[in-house]
Order: structure tokens, then C-alpha cells, then sequence
């Protein structure tokens, strides 16, 4: 994440990355990319409501809006795998203008931390921003029906979205592990910040 946020800056952006688990974790904690890290990963995610998840979103916005190097018009939002669904739920924020889901976890079920349903996607139409969607086309924790039910209430919600297939698996942008794909995560990175630049008003120094 640090180093997804480093990246991010670089072009330009200030970011700000919550610790989603302060909560139960101390500051400062780093989990691990392994079968341990995954466990206590779930289970902190299994303590944590969804009320609370937003309540730290709406602080982390609000952070952003009085920060004396951000635009206060200009919050974006974008997260990965269960952070994928956390910006979705961000984009659910009436001043949030881009967000971009990176094969987010359970927003087509609804699954979210200690909620067996956080409703996420039946609130779609609180969307007032550009949404894009990025998944894997290998990704079994969000299947082509799962993606299918999300295109369909994003379209009858009429938000103004984009879904983005790779041919990757899940979490194909965690640099870690056999399922990192680069080349996939340079194009998706860039997406990102294409959409944040045309959402913004501010051009890129690169020659499409």
C-alpha cells in the first residue's frame, strides 16, 4: 500500500491511506502477504462494522477537504480488493467526484467486515461522481455474474461508470506473490490516473 501510495503522490496527488483495522491493530502495523497475514486480515475485517468503516471514510474526507495543499472539490477515492469495496462505499459520499475499485470484494454480495449484507450496491444510486471498475478476468472472488450484477445496478442506477477487464487474476497489483502481473498494473495504474486528471480538469504531461 505504502508503496501504491508512493506511486500515486508522484504524479501529483496528495494521499492519505487509512489504517482500516486501527481499531484492533496498533499504528504502524504491517501485515504480511502470507497465509498468517490473510487470516488475521480476515479476522480483523470479520470486527469491523460497516458503520464504522464509513464513520472513518467520512474522517479521512473530511481530513482531505482542509488540507492546505488539497481542492476541497477535488476528493477522489480508490482502494484494492476489500479496500476496492471500501472506495465504493466512499464513492457513496456526496463530494467524492472520481473513485476507482480494483477488484473489490463483496460489493456484488454484499459481504463487507462484521455485515453479512452492507447494501452497498443498492445504494448505487448515490453515486454522484465517475466510477471505474477494474477486475481481473481470472478472479474468482468476483465472478462474471458478480461483475454482471454490478454493471447491471450501476446502469439502472444511471451512474456514470466504466468496468476495465484485464487478463489477470485477483489482486494481480499486489507487486507480492505469483499473481503479480506488470504489465496489467502499469495499464490499470494508468487508468487511475487517466481518470482522475480528466475528472479534475488537469491535463497530463504524457501524449496520449
Amino acid at each position: 500500500m505504502l508503496r501504491s501510495c508512493m506511486r500515486l503522490a508522484g504524479y501529483g496527488f496528495v494521499v492519505a491511506a487509512p489504517e482500516i483495522y486501527h481499531r484492533l491493530e496498533k499504528p504502524g502495523t504491517a501485515i504480511a502477504f502470507d497465509d498468517a497475514g490473510r487470516t488475521r486480515g480476515l479476522e480483523d475485517a470479520g470486527k469491523t462494522t460497516v458503520a464504522e468503516i464509513d464513520r472513518d471514510c467520512r474522517a479521512v474526507l473530511d481530513y482531505l477537504a482542509q488540507h492546505a495543499r488539497v481542492a476541497p472539490s477535488k476528493l477522489g477515492a480508490a482502494g484494492f480488493c476489500i479496500g476496492g469495496h471500501l472506495s465504493f462505499r466512499a464513492a457513496l459520499q456526496p463530494d467524492v467526484r472520481a473513485t476507482v475499485c480494483f477488484y473489490g470484494t463483496g460489493i456484488h454480495d454484499g459481504k463487507l467486515g462484521k455485515d453479512l449484507d452492507a447494501g452497498s450496491l443498492q445504494r448505487a444510486g448515490d453515486i454522484k461522481g465517475e466510477l471505474l471498475m477494474i477486475f481481473g478476468e481470472s478472479d474468482p472472488h468476483v465472478p462474471k455474474e458478480g461483475r454482471e450484477k454490478i454493471r447491471a445496478a450501476l446502469q439502472q442506477a444511471g451512474v456514470k461508470y466504466r468496468v476495465k477487464l484485464y487478463p489477470a487474476e485477483h489482486a494481480f497489483m499486489r507487486d507480492e506473490g505469483a499473481r503479480y502481473d506488470p504489465e496489467c498494473t502499469d495499464m490499470a495504474f494508468a487508468d487511475m490516473i487517466h481518470l482522475y486528471r480528466s475528472t479534475f480538469g488537469e491535463s497530463s504531461r504524457a501524449t496520449p
